[in-house]
């Protein structure tokens, strides 16, 4: 039994990490850190976790919290785990931030994207980025891992195998992505009241996400070079979910298309034994509502023969897959158990 600590556990991917805990055999959330609810009850915050946590809610101090636990999840704005982490703290337990201050590997992005300055550069370079289907074997020796965006996930995971084996050119990628309104966290916000969302789709972001560098990194490693795509996120009336649809020029093998079953043995080759995306039939397509509340990941993608490109759709859970499933899963691989362990979760519907 591994005892967790949380920073950040009253936000919407902290309570969403301390759920999926709840079911989890090895694991035991002992930390529920706050900045706005210290002393109180947790259980008073989320009723849905009375009688199951009796526990009240601590503060920031990762000093003190690296005593006491062996992983710690930052689930935090952008900024905290940088001003926290130090040497001491990393020769005692792991860490996984679900911040982006250890997604980008060159800090002057992360600081022209997130206009901060980064408090701990000197431990980018060993950070592990935990998408787990692609860097498992990084992720088993790491002290830091970090944990990837909702948008990214979808994104990346959806085009990955394509890109990797040539099918298609990333210089032409354009992602078009919804997200339910939970992406946005927590915090009160005047363009998140419901009055202000429902019934109503927008783009926001607009050729300035600052998921994109993290997409287009990702990928380019994938590409073997430096790649810029389009990504436009929209905030969708709903409480849960990604879906991403991205459109790429193929490229031609002898002046010939690639077939749909050459696609698809490219995902198969990626992603035939993962346990959490699943390959779609032929002309069913993802939707948000097939995935909600678990750890699923769908992908389905059609050829478009008259221009000569495909679109390939993805479809997660934002808060999880997209968060705290995917932090769940890295624990899982850092601590050496089975990589499901919590995660067995059969999608909700309705």
């Amino acid at each position: 039994m591994i005892k967790v600590g949380i920073i950040g556990a009253t936000g919407y991917a902290g309570a969403e990490i301390v759920r999926l805990l709840q079911m989890h055999p090895q694991a035991e959330v002992v930390w529920y850190g706050s900045r706005s609810y210290i002393d109180q009850k947790y259980a008073s915050i989320y009723q849905n976790l009375f009688k199951l946590v009796d526990a009240d809610c601590l503060g920031e101090d990762m000093d003190k919290l690296a005593d006491e636990v062996d992983v710690i999840f930052t689930a935090t704005p952008q900024g905290l785990c940088a001003s926290l982490v130090n040497e001491d703290i990393l020769n005692k337990v792991k860490i996984i931030d679900l911040s982006a201050d250890f997604r980008l590997k060159d800090v002057s992005v992360y600081e022209e994207w997130y206009k901060i300055e980064h408090k701990a550069p000197q431990y980018i370079e060993e950070a592990v980025y935990g998408l787990c289907e692609i860097n498992r074997d990084k992720i088993k020796g790491a002290r830091i891992v970090a944990n990837p965006g909702c948008y990214t996930t979808c994104s990346i995971l959806t085009a990955y195998p394509l890109v990797k084996e040539g099918l298609i050119d990333p210089q032409t990628l354009i992602v078009d992505a919804l997200s339910g309104v939970s992406g946005a966290g927590r915090g009160a916000k005047v363009a998140n009241l419901y009055c202000e969302v429902n019934e109503s789709a927008k783009p926001y972001g607009v050729a300035n996400h600052r998921h994109t560098p993290e997409i287009e990194e990702q990928l380019g490693y994938a590409a073997g070079k430096e790649i810029l795509i389009n990504f436009t996120p929209h905030l969708a009336p709903m409480n849960r979910g990604i879906l991403a649809t991205e459109y790429a020029t193929l490229n031609k093998v002898d002046g010939k298309l690639p077939t749909a079953e050459t696609i698809r043995a490219a995902y198969e080759k990626y992603y035939g034994k993962e346990k959490f995306i699943r390959i779609l039939d032929d002309g069913v397509y993802p939707e948000t509502r097939w995935v909600e509340t678990s750890n699923y990941v769908d992908i389905g993608f059609k050829i478009d023969e008259r221009t000569g490109r495909i679109i390939m759709m993805g479809a997660l859970d934002n808060l999880v897959k997209g968060a705290a499933g995917q932090a769940v899963q890295n624990m899982n691989i850092l601590f050496g158990f089975d990589e499901s362990m919590g995660l067995d979760i059969v999608p909700c519907f309705p």
